[in-house]
């Protein structure tokens, strides 16, 4: 299979990387970027507050002080809460929108000050969490350190192509080195084989893909890059968008790959691409196939998608008794000529905000809270694999499902002669 990159960093739905195994976490020094995004959303609070009556200045008033994106200033909807509500009511909130983790609060992992240094110094976001298991008598932890970038385009959409290729991929080292400085190894450049032999990684690599062999047909696809330098295979993406400017249909094939789920030496791994998430059954062929982390690297903005965001990949995690990370992109891209889909809205030059919000389910429920809602980001998760089987055997989700129901009332959808299992109420009848 001959692979073609147009869709390098930034220009397909976003990027993400399995990571390197760890069974020992040692301690890692706090950086001050955290304590520093509570003052910046602190003064913030502070000049809304002073507009009167506790009433939201105008976003006129705030444009010199609220970056594009934002929730009037905040990152996230996670600091916002934090920032805004007393410790012990944010504690209480926090447990209801992020879930516990084997009984406890999602922890944070403390990062190297070089790693934080970097983030504040190129303005993007980093966090660092923590998913734990149980104890278990038979097995040893099966810790596995994975990461999430999410970043915007750097050039103008107008620009050459190599430019802007090039361009993203400068950026996206500054976040790499933050990366690798933290004992996460990831990357998503041209020459991935070298780098994954290098740095014995395995790498997922979301890209537009021209298939030589068949016609030059287009392809959103996930090229998996083993720690040898190897390409282990790829997933093209199932499920096309047709929504409004979405209208992906035009220029993309479905994909013909199935649900494959790669045994690398960190895990079994999935990709869900993008519009993929919407499909719930698209989630479970993943989990039927073994995956124990599955990637939903995205492109979607706020008002398409937003409230279904924080639901879909963590519901997914709960059902399926698996990880998911999903990755979205930033930022708001301009182009030149004026455009419609034809559903009645006016012409506009943009798809609206890639809102970012990039985070980690896991199986028991639990969440990390996202990365910036307006800014690039760089999400690390420390995880114990033994999570999947333990919530697999706590709530019995595989034993308790209807699997052959299920089968044969998709058998029969699928045939032209089917009719809906609709039972009449009889008093209707005689009306």
């Amino acid at each position: 299979m001959l692979f073609d990159t147009l869709g390098m960093l930034g220009l397909s739905d976003g990027f993400l990387v399995d990571c390197r195994l760890s069974n020992t976490l040692g301690p890692r020094p706090e950086g001050s970027l955290i304590e520093e995004r509570k003052n910046m959303a602190s003064f913030v609070s502070s000049n809304l507050a002073e507009k009167g009556n506790g009433e939201a200045a105008s976003e006129s008033v705030l444009s010199p002080l609220v970056p594009d994106g934002s929730i009037h200033g905040f990152e996230s909807l996670h600091q916002l809460l934090e920032t805004s509500l007393k410790p012990e009511l944010f504690q209480e909130v926090s447990r209801l929108l992020l879930g516990f983790n084997c009984g406890k609060a999602i922890e944070r992992v403390l990062l190297p000050e070089i790693a934080t240094s970097l983030s504040i110094k190129h303005d993007f976001d980093i966090q660092a969490f923590c998913f734990h298991a149980d104890k278990e008598a038979l097995r040893q932890p099966r810790i596995v350190r994975v990461g999430l970038i999410q970043n915007k385009i750097v050039l103008p959409t107008t620009a050459p192509f190599s430019d802007q290729k090039k361009a993203i991929m400068q950026k996206v080292k500054l976040m790499i080195d933050a990366a690798g400085a933290s004992g996460v190894n990831i990357i998503c450049l041209q020459f991935l084989q070298g780098l994954a032999r290098e740095y014995n990684m395995v790498i997922v690599n979301p890209i537009l893909e021209r298939d030589l062999k068949h016609g030059e047909v287009l392809s959103n696809t996930a090229v998996i890059i083993g720690n040898h330098g190897n390409i282990i295979g790829i997933h093209r993406k199932n499920h096309i968008p047709r929504v409004g400017d979405f209208n992906e249909s035009t220029y993309y094939m479905e994909g013909n790959t199935g649900h494959p789920v790669f045994e690398t030496c960190y895990g079994k791994i999935a990709v869900n691409i993008c519009y993929g998430r919407h499909h719930p059954l698209n989630w479970l062929a993943f989990g039927l196939n073994g995956a124990e982390i599955v990637f939903n690297p995205s492109a979607t903005v706020g008002e398409l998608s937003e409230p279904m965001w924080p639901i879909e990949a963590r519901n997914a995690a709960i059902a399926n008794s698996y990880f998911v990370g999903s990755i979205n992109r930033v930022g708001t891209e301009t182009f030149p000529n004026p455009f419609t889909s034809g559903d009645g809205k006016p012409q506009h030059s943009d798809f609206g905000h890639f809102y970012g919000s990039s985070y980690f389910s896991a199986p028991d429920a639990s969440c990390t809270p996202s990365l910036s809602r307006h800014r690039d980001g760089l999400l690390i998760s420390d995880m114990d694999l033994n999570l999947c089987r333990q919530l697999k055997d706590k709530w019995g989700f595989r034993m308790t499902a209807r699997y052959e129901i299920y089968g044969d009332l998709l058998s029969s959808y699928l045939k032209p002669s089917f009719t809906p299992q609709v039972i009449l109420d009889p008093s209707l009848q005689k009306r």
